[in-house]
C-alpha cells in the first residue's frame, strides 16, 4: 500500500499556498516526496477557476466590498468556477500521482466528493451529490467544494469543506457559478458546533480508506 504522507499546516495565505503546491507537483514528479495531502485554512480569499473571465462574473462584490472585509481575490489556475476560502474551513491539497492506476479525472473528483460525504456522516449528517455537479452536499444546500488542476496526472488544489465558516461571506460570490444554490456547514447542519481538528481527524481517515493509502505523518523540520 502507497503512503500518503500528511502534513498539517495551520493558516496559510492563498499565494503561499500556490507556490508551495507548484514546486511540490514537481517534488512528487521527480520522487523526491510520496503523495502528500495539505490540510490548511486560508485568510479570507475569494478564487476564481482557470476560466476566470467567466468565473469573474459570479463576483458579485465590489473591489471596495472586498477591501472592507479584508478579502484577498486571486486567480487560481484550478478548475471549476468561483469560491470562497476562510476561517472555520478545512482546505485540503492533495499532491497526489495517479499513476499508474488510478488515470481517471471523472473518478478522483467523484473520489474526492466520497471523503467529503462519508465525514459529514460521521458527524450524524447525510452528505450526497448533486446530479452534473461537483461537491459534497447536505440536502439542497453545499457543504464541500471541489477544484483540482492534474498535470500529467500529478494532482494539486483539491477541495474545501465548510466545518464552522462564516457563511455570509460567500453573500460577496455566486459559489461555484450556480445560481440560487445555497451554502452551509458542518456545524450549521448539525445545530451544533463541531471542532475543526476532530473533522481533519475524520478526513484525514476517510481519505486512506478511499484512496486506499497509508497515513504517515510528516515530521516537523
Amino acid at each position: 500500500m502507497r503512503e500518503l504522507e500528511i502534513r498539517r499546516l495551520g493558516v496559510v495565505p492563498y499565494a503561499v499556498a500556490s507556490d508551495m503546491q507548484r514546486a511540490l507537483v514537481e517534488e512528487r514528479r521527480a520522487g523526491r516526496v510520496p503523495d502528500l495531502l495539505l490540510l490548511l485554512e486560508h485568510p479570507h480569499v475569494i478564487t476564481l477557476g482557470v476560466k476566470a473571465d467567466a468565473a469573474r462574473s459570479n463576483l458579485i462584490a465590489t473591489p471596495e466590498l472586498l477591501a472592507a472585509r479584508h478579502v484577498e481575490l486571486h486567480e487560481s489556475g484550478r478548475g471549476g468556477d468561483i469560491t470562497y476560502h476562510g476561517p472555520g474551513q478545512i482546505v485540503g491539497y492533495p499532491i497526489f500521482d495517479l499513476k499508474p492506476d488510478r488515470c481517471d479525472v471523472h473518478k478522483y473528483v467523484r473520489d474526492l466528493e466520497e471523503v467529503m460525504i462519508r465525514t459529514a456522516g460521521d458527524f450524524g449528517l447525510a452528505g450526497s451529490r448533486v446530479k452534473g455537479l461537483s461537491g459534497a452536499w447536505l440536502g439542497a444546500e453545499k457543504v464541500g467544494a471541489i477544484g483540482v488542476r492534474i498535470s500529467r496526472w500529478i494532482t494539486s488544489h483539491g477541495f474545501a469543506l465548510n466545518v464552522t465558516t462564516d457563511l455570509d461571506f460567500f453573500r460577496l460570490i455566486v459559489p461555484c457559478g450556480i445560481q440560487g444554490g445555497g451554502v452551509t456547514s458542518l456545524s450549521r447542519a448539525a445545530g451544533r458546533p463541531i471542532a475543526l481538528n476532530d473533522v481533519e481527524v475524520s478526513l484525514v481517515r476517510n481519505f486512506a480508506d478511499v484512496f486506499e493509502r497509508r497515513i504517515v505523518e510528516a515530521v516537523a523540520s
